[in-house]
């Protein structure tokens, strides 16, 4: 939540500015620049950060997301991070695509009837009777 309307209000009402701000502990330089209008350096880097990242997505066809326009501004040397990225992206509503789910093609038929296991799970071997359980591995 920001405070600058607050101290708007206060310096509106004749109050002193300084006192206001040492109250909210935000610096009257800051203050004073929100007032002007004028965006912070990490809005402008922002700024051209969204332009390159929208070329890079236009470039992939809008396929790429977060983690691949990072790789490739890393590689066109925007140092940047990728959650930076990701927001960014979400900001200005771009999204990459992702495969689709894989379809299940082999359907079980629920009618069809179960083998019944004969050795109930249990494929220690028998010293007794010989030949009576056989069991492979095929890894």
């Amino acid at each position: 939540m920001t405070v600058h309307p607050f101290i708007e209000a206060e310096k509106q009402a004749g109050h002193s500015v300084k006192r206001a701000c040492e109250l909210l502990q935000v610096s009257r330089a800051a203050f004073y620049a929100r007032r002007a209008g004028i965006p912070g350096p990490r809005a402008v880097r922002d700024a051209e950060l969204i332009e390159q990242i929208t070329q890079v997505h236009t470039r992939s066809r809008g396929t790429y997301g977060a983690p691949r326009v990072h790789a490739v501004l890393q590689r066109q040397g925007s140092g940047c991070g990728r959650r930076r990225v990701a927001r960014l992206m979400r900001a200005a509503g771009l999204q990459g695509r992702h495969r689709r789910r894989r379809h299940l093609t082999t359907i079980p038929d629920p009618q069809a009837a179960c083998r019944p296991d004969l050795i109930v799970r249990d494929f220690q071997p028998d010293p007794t009777g010989l030949d009576t359980r056989w069991c492979g591995d095929i890894t």
